[in-house]
């Protein structure tokens, strides 16, 4: 794999796992508790849901 594409692939994840951890964080208190989510960890949740 040539180091643009692995590069391109880097930045293409951390994208997926701001945009995640951004939603997670904004979503409302009542969609949160239905989803037995707490916002606080959605660092956590985004960094295993794009990174694995």
């Amino acid at each position: 794999m040539s180091v643009l594409k692995s590069v391109s692939q880097a930045v293409q994840k951390r994208v997926a796992y701001l945009r995640t951890k951004s939603e997670l964080e904004s979503m409302s208190i009542d969609v949160a508790l239905d989803l037995d989510i707490y916002r606080g960890d959605a660092a956590k949740i985004a960094s295993k849901a794009v990174y694995g």
